[in-house]
This record gives structure tokens, C-alpha cells and sequence, in this order.
């Protein structure tokens, strides 16, 4: 039971009418919350990598 081609492009034709796309109101606080958290993150990262770069460079260099 294979679907051809052209019947798949309409099946895929009729579950694109079922989609809800979300209104531009909705898009902009979604995409800014996103922004600002992947901000949050690189700057938390940031931080990790250096203190703990920091901290493996005084134990390499003890001796």
C-alpha cells in the first residue's frame, strides 16, 4: 500500500488547511523571550568556561 506522489501532495495539501499558525501578536514575544534566554545562556557560559579555564590553568601550573 504505497501512496503515490500526487496523492501524497494532496493529503499533504489537506493538512496544511488544519494548521493554526499563530498571529504575528503571538510570533514577537515568542521570538524575543527566545533571544534574550539564548543571551542569558551564552553569557552564563561564558562565565563557566572562564572560571573554570581559570581554575584548571592554577592547578596545571602549581608546580
Amino acid at each position: 500500500m504505497s501512496t503515490s506522489p500526487i496523492q501524497f501532495l494532496r493529503q499533504v495539501k489537506q493538512e496544511m488547511k488544519k494548521v493554526t499558525w499563530p498571529t504575528k501578536k503571538e510570533v514577537i514575544p515568542s521570538c524575543t523571550m527566545v533571544v534574550v534566554l539564548v543571551a542569558v545562556a551564552t553569557v552564563f557560559f561564558f562565565a563557566v568556561d572562564m572560571v573554570l579555564g581559570w581554575g584548571v590553568d592554577k592547578i596545571l601550573h602549581l608546580g
